[in-house]
């Protein structure tokens, strides 16, 4: 299943978690994993908080660890380099445990979509793999 999203910003973090729940609420696997998957190379795939500062200082760590324009090779090319550099830092990819029929996430944990090369239409994979008992 996908989650199709347009993003605003160059930077920004999209909560998609309702969107993921929904999606294993309708798969109806009581136990399993469900993987939430990126397929860009200038997104990254999170689970934090969803607290308004957090995500400002998610963003500003991102600036922090690889600046925009620091000389990177492919910004010969488009002028990206830190969107993907960071997206490696991230990952494209988190795997959940779904433990009776719900997402096993913490209190304060949320799914991000991360944006760092928008605004753009993006797309995230969403696969539900329920356990079989035998």
């Amino acid at each position: 299943m996908n989650i199709e999203v347009k993003t605003s910003q160059e930077t920004e973090l999209i909560d998609i978690t309702q969107r993921v729940k929904e999606i294993v609420r309708d798969a109806g696997a009581k136990d399993g994993l469900c993987v939430i998957y990126t397929p860009h190379t200038t997104t990254g795939i999170i689970v934090n908080e969803n607290e308004a500062r957090l995500r400002e200082d998610i963003l500003s760590a991102l600036d922090k660890a690889v600046p925009k324009g620091a000389g990177y090779q492919h910004d010969q090319i488009d002028h990206n380099a830190h969107s993907h550099l960071r997206a490696i830092l991230l990952g494209p990819s988190v795997t959940i445990p779904i433990e009776n029929g719900n997402l096993a996430l913490g209190t304060w944990q949320s799914i991000f979509l991360v944006e760092l090369d928008g605004p753009r239409k993006r797309s995230v994979h969403v696969s539900v793999h329920a356990l079989q008992r035998i």
